[in-house]
């Protein structure tokens, strides 16, 4: 089941990344930039933050009652008719079952009815995760550096996927 989250799911969130990250970024970024990029993305407050200040809207994947997955978007991002999905993670152990592909189906409903003609993402240039996202149908259009501070780098392609 896919849910919209509320303040009393942040920690749900802050657990399933804090499962994740470390598969998923310890054979691509240091140790002390995972660390370093945790804390600014996932820090309870950061979350309130992306929630209220930024709009992004959370939902939860759930089984059981049990949380599995998370994601994160932003519709008209950039005040263009674009979701920006900002955050999606799975537990590893759950991977495989298509959890990531509903979530990104929510989304793309969410898109649509709020008359949105994309879904546009960022992921690492070395993640696995992008083969994931061409299976879905979005396409590699460009890729950015972005400097996040502390001398660290996010080192991304842009995809998207039109709707």
């Amino acid at each position: 089941m896919i849910s919209i989250t509320n303040t009393t799911n942040y920690q749900a969130i802050r657990d399933i990344a804090g499962k994740t990250w470390p598969i998923t970024y310890g054979p691509i970024l240091s140790s002390e930039q995972i660390d370093y990029m945790f804390a600014m993305m996932y820090d309870i407050s950061a979350l309130e933050s992306q929630a209220t200040a930024k709009k992004h809207h959370f939902i939860l994947a759930e089984e059981d009652g049990i949380p599995l997955g998370f994601a994160s978007y932003e519709l008209n991002y950039n005040e263009e008719p674009k979701t920006k999905i900002h955050k999606i993670y799975i537990l590893p152990e759950t991977q495989g079952k298509g959890i990531g592909k509903k979530l990104i189906d929510f989304i793309a409903d969410k898109a649509t009815t709020n008359q949105n003609t994309a879904l546009s993402l960022n992921v690492n240039r070395h993640n696995n995760a992008f083969q994931f996202y061409v299976k879905l149908g979005f396409e590699k259009i460009g890729e950015e550096d972005i400097d996040i501070g502390n001398s660290y780098l996010m080192e991304d392609y842009i995809m998207e996927k039109k709707l």
